[in-house]
């Protein structure tokens, strides 16, 4: 695949020798010649210098015929303007990397769609997200990077004496905004279909609107679950969207964080979680804080290093669990060692992101879950393509699960009754051996 990087900055070049090792054709534009000269000490490809926001530059690197722009330098401005002008000159998809996060707040204004960008990706946030799979389950919960974030996922474990035990899925009386993505247990994770069994035991993903999810719960939980502690060292953008992350029905969340300020936007802004003026890299505040006591401990903070320090301390107070976000690649030998249970690599994560969207076609992105057992594809509905031939009950049993559907400004969780429609964008959940029957539903017909 032609690529194109805007920006040589530490995500972009990191990204680039990733592409490149993947025998991609890379060509990178900043307008820093000292920082191409770097890159290109480093990594054998093609730079352009100058603006990535100016025409003359983007079409130098050929965005013309690119299948993906990736725009990721340190300001939002330049690499919204650098990724549209990339799409409007003919590029196939473009992708934005998004410090502010009201550029990603539907609900104000759509940015994506104005631009014309095929994502908006927020580091922090993918980073928060991978930490709350770490404290929840890793591996089931991809689907919420998809479909604008529209969709809420909650993981279910069914109580021997709960309603649904012994009932198919067909008699469960699910709310129609209310889908079951996967049931795992220890043999195996499965998309379930209608006459699908549940059983005591089983892990069963549901994915729906929140209301309707809290609901449902009921019928696979007797008892009320005993709610999560966690701890977040750090309140900047990763530790704000992981804290936005926890369902506060299952998880008790506490923040620390050292800026008296930044305390005051966070607790204005995340009503449910107990925000305290802490510096979390003092042994004596973490103590006064009860981290000995929390199930789970989160070292957020900016710096690599308080966040090794602030692990080993909360595992040595008697914390549970402990995860760290860590930038530095050459700290990753010795975590395991100082008992950090989890390592979220920022870079990583965005590396993942990037490799799910490098696929022909009407695939626009995909993720591996459930220890790849299944996966979770976004994929374009073009004209003429099978899926669009009847509403989805109507269809001869399809080998997948259409979880969600975004058209024009709405996301939903799709049903039964919805037909999906040329323009469409369908989240879709299948298993890794029905991967190329489910193409054929989405390719259009010769």
């Amino acid at each position: 695949m032609h690529i194109v990087v805007i920006g040589a900055g530490t995500v972009g070049t990191s990204i680039a020798e990733m592409l490149c090792a993947d025998q991609h054709n890379v060509v990178i534009v900043d307008s820093s010649r000292e920082a191409l000269n770097r890159v290109e000490e480093k990594i054998d490809v093609q730079t352009v210098h100058g603006s990535g926001c100016e025409a003359i530059p983007l079409f130098q690197a050929g965005v013309q015929s690119a299948d993906l722009v990736l725009a990721v330098t340190d300001r939002d401005e330049l690499n919204v303007v650098g990724a549209s002008l990339s799409k409007a000159m003919g590029a196939r998809r473009s992708v934005v990397r998004i410090f502010n996060p009201a550029y990603r707040d539907f609900s104000t204004f759509d940015y994506q769609r104005h631009f014309h960008i095929d994502r908006l990706l927020s580091l922090e946030q993918l980073t928060a997200v991978e930490l709350a799979k770490g404290i929840r389950a890793p591996g089931l919960f991809a689907i919420e990077n998809f479909a604008r974030g529209g969709v809420h996922v909650h993981e279910v474990a069914v109580e021997p004496d709960a309603k649904a035990v012994g009932k198919k899925l067909r008699d469960l009386g699910l709310p129609t905004q209310v889908r079951i993505g996967l049931i795992s247990n220890a043999k195996r994770t499965r998309i379930p279909f209608a006459d699908d069994m549940i059983e005591a035991g089983d892990i069963v993903t549901l994915i729906g609107q929140q209301k309707e999810l809290d609901a449902i719960r009921k019928s696979f939980e007797r008892k009320v679950r005993q709610r999560i502690d966690v701890i977040i060292a750090g309140g900047g953008e990763v530790g704000f969207h992981l804290a936005r992350a926890m369902h506060y029905d299952r998880f008790r969340v506490k923040m620390l964080e050292a800026d008296p300020e930044r305390c005051e936007y966070l607790a204005k802004r995340l009503p449910e979680v107990t925000v305290l003026n802490a510096d979390a890299t003092w042994r004596s505040e973490m103590e006064e804080a009860r981290v000995g006591s929390a199930d789970a401990f989160v070292a957020a903070t900016g710096r690599d290093e308080d966040n090794i320090i602030c692990g080993v301390e909360a595992r040595e107070l008697g914390a549970k669990q402990i995860l760290s976000v860590v930038r530095r690649p050459d700290y990753a030998n010795v975590l395991e060692k100082l008992g950090i249970d989890i390592a979220v690599s920022p870079r990583q994560v965005m590396a993942r992101e990037v490799m799910g969207m490098l696929s022909f076609g009407v695939v626009v992105a995909q993720s591996d879950i459930a220890g790849q057992d299944a996966s979770v594809w976004e994929v374009e509905v073009m004209e003429g393509a099978p899926i669009t031939a009847a509403p989805l009950k109507d269809l001869p049993h399809p080998p997948c699960l259409i979880a969600a559907i975004v058209r024009d400004e709405v996301v939903w969780v799709a049903t039964g009754t919805d037909q999906l429609k040329a323009g469409d964008t369908a989240v879709v959940l299948l298993q890794r051996e029905n991967r190329a029957g489910v193409l054929e539903l989405f390719e259009p017909s010769a």
